[in-house]
């Protein structure tokens, strides 16, 4: 009894993790809002990086440098923001290896990786830019399509 009990409770554990494909059940995430939320996280890092180079043209104090240091964390939060979506959403679960444009798609998500990181090391607002491109030519190789929703605030 207790072995068939088990057999059970394996069987069912394991066909549900063969058969699933999300980290969770499908239809509550949407693709157009990963990309409108990793803009706004770059628009984030664009302001924090302005406001890194602007304080340190002005006279450094005590505040300067704290407002600096809290700019210098979301710049890095936001970063580090992109770079979980493209890994746990994008590419654990949206950027499929049977998809003709895989590899596009790979190469793509893998280049916003980057640039985020480039973002992190640097208060180059080039940087920022960069990013952006990036997540627009990610949607090009992942919708198939030019963006419509790159608006600016």
């Amino acid at each position: 009894m207790m072995r068939s009990a088990l057999s059970v409770a394996f069987v069912c554990a394991f066909t549900s993790l063969a058969m699933a494909h999300c980290q969770v059940p499908c239809g509550i995430y949407g693709d157009q809002l990963r990309f409108e939320q990793m803009l706004e996280d770059g628009r984030t890092i664009a302001k924090a990086q302005d406001q890194i180079n602007e304080m340190t043209q002005a006279e450094i104090t005590a505040q300067s440098v704290n407002q600096m240091g809290r700019w210098v964390v979301a710049k890095e939060d936001h970063a580090t923001k992109i770079q979980n979506t493209i890994a746990a959403y994008f590419m654990a679960q949206r950027i499929k290896a049977d998809n003709k444009d895989y590899v596009k798609q790979l190469t793509a998500a893998h280049a916003v990786m980057v640039a985020a990181m480039k973002c992190k090391q640097s208060a180059d607002p080039a940087t920022a830019e960069t990013l952006k491109k990036k997540i627009l030519d990610l949607y090009r190789a992942y919708e198939g399509k030019e963006p419509a929703f790159d608006h600016k605030h």
